[in-house]
């Protein structure tokens, strides 16, 4: 019989930390990327590379992480997670040009990686044999999520307002190497017996990265080019090395039997579109309230601010609720078209427009959209998923949100620099630019909602109450989001 950990409180401060850092990073450097811009030489297009180049390597090995931290033990993972995360941080604080300032932020996914999944394995270590605490555990490290994006665009704003850029990232060397000091109040997990399907890892991040590296090109050297077919090939042929490896090596990183999991492919499609919809609208409004509005680092931080509030709210009090009384099906494909609605509201904006009028109104209807449809898609991803493949489940639905994250990013800068988002200084070209990609970001979110609404099967049950061991998936799947 195991003993209760009497410092697991403790522990659970030291992982909630961990996760508000891995989703402060995904946000801390929205408003910084003008002034990074400047400094680094980055081209309007090869800007999202500062956002991507975390998000492809994270989502694309979140898997092995949690795979080396079943064969290494959670506890060292963790903490090698931690010590790669400050490596990334200070490659990308001191980046002099925009190649180095790539490879930080790669880096610094790579430690992402490792550190979410490992996280949530140690949680589960805690509290997993007490569903009341488990309950109480997974609310309180579920709602560091929210409160790291919301940290991240004030911090973001007063660091780069007010000090410089590079202290977006210097600022998680002192608090990673805390972190690191303090990961003795986490157990200790044994080691156990397994391979690792590296080649599988490097098949589906390499893909993915072509992938987007091919859109990001494509309107500089043309759709049609010899240089962007074969390059989109390629990273076709990769992905689909990726699933001939899991289906022919013994240990994959996701044994494929696994989508046979009751809605676990309608809601992983849900949030593919929901990730290629919502971080394109955050990642052009950032650039239109600074390079169309001439709002400064901190103006800019603060105008996101109440859009991120409301995130937090909703995602940590209400739609739970909601979930209990209708169910998932009807929250996605509602908050989908209220995001839909949100992003075709920003399409209108002008070159003379305000923040009151154009901005704040739009955005807080797309941040309820986007409240509605998360948590409910990952537990529609969750819920059918057998004990022993509720991490999988969790590990493949939060890569498929950054998957579509990176991939409708990628395609969406395309689209706004064809329509004349590359012309820094002429606002009425970079506003066309901006209203096109939001446009083509409701489409997404339009999308989305057709095919949930299509493809999902309704819940045949109420939702269980937080405090219930049926919700331990769910809200394991809700706390490691990126």
């Amino acid at each position: 019989m195991s003993t209760v950990n009497p410092r697991r409180w403790w522990a659970l401060g030291v992982l909630a930390t961990a996760q508000f850092m891995v989703i402060m990073d995904t946000s801390i450097i929205g408003v910084a990327l003008p002034e990074m811009q400047k400094d680094l030489g980055f081209s309007q297009g090869e800007l999202q590379w500062v956002f991507n180049a975390y998000v492809i390597v994270f989502g694309g090995l979140l898997l092995l992480g949690g795979r080396l931290s079943d064969l290494f033990g959670a506890r060292r993972i963790f903490a090698a997670g931690w010590v790669t995360m400050v490596i990334g941080s200070v490659l990308a604080a001191a980046a002099q040009n925009a190649a180095v300032e790539i490879a930080g932020r790669a880096v610094q996914g790579v430690g992402g990686a490792l550190i979410a999944p490992s996280a949530m394995t140690l949680l589960m270590i805690l509290f997993g044999q007490n569903p009341k605490e488990l309950g109480k555990a997974m609310a309180l490290y579920g709602a560091a999520a929210p409160a790291g994006g919301t940290a991240g665009v004030f911090l973001g704003g007063v660091f780069t307002e007010w000090m410089s850029w590079p202290w977006v990232f210097i600022i998680y060397v002192p608090i990673g190497l805390a972190t690191l000091a303090a990961t003795k109040l986490l157990p200790a997990v044994q080691a156990r017996r397994g391979s690792v399907d590296v080649l599988g890892a490097v098949a589906v991040t390499a893909g993915l990265a072509l992938a987007v590296f091919a859109v990001v090109r494509a309107p500089e050297i043309g759709w049609g080019a010899t240089a962007t077919v074969l390059e989109l090939v390629a990273a076709a042929a990769l992905l689909a090395l990726f699933f001939v490896i899991q289906r022919t090596v013994r240990e994959p990183l996701m044994p494929l039997g696994v989508w046979r999991i009751p809605r676990l492919g309608s809601a992983n499609l849900a949030m593919t579109l929901l990730g290629a919809a919502w971080i394109p609208m955050w990642y052009f409004l950032n650039l239109y309230l600074q390079q169309v509005l001439d709002y400064g680092a901190f103006a800019s931080g603060a105008a996101l601010l109440p859009m991120t509030i409301l995130l937090m709210i909703f995602m940590t009090a209400i739609t739970s609720r909601l979930m209990g009384r209708f169910g998932a099906k009807p929250l996605i494909a509602g908050g989908l078209l209220l995001l839909a609605a949100g992003l075709v509201w920003l399409s209108a904006v002008e070159p003379t427009g305000s923040f009151l009028v154009d901005v704040l109104p739009a955005s807080l209807v797309a941040a309820l959209g986007m409240a509605l449809a998360y948590i409910p898609a990952m537990i529609a991803a969750m819920s059918g998923a057998p004990q022993e493949q509720a991490g999988l489940a969790s590990g493949i639905v939060n890569t498929t949100y950054n998957v579509g994250s990176a991939l409708g990013l990628a395609a969406l800068t395309a689209l706004a620099t064809t329509q004349g988002a590359g012309e820094l200084g002429n606002l009425p070209a970079l506003t066309d630019g901006f209203s096109a990609a939001f446009l083509g970001a409701a489409g997404i979110a339009a999308a989305g909602a057709v095919v949930t609404l299509l493809l999902m099967k309704g819940d045949k049950t109420p939702a269980a109450p937080a405090s219930s061991d049926t919700d331990a998936p769910a809200a394991r799947g809700e706390a490691a989001k990126v």
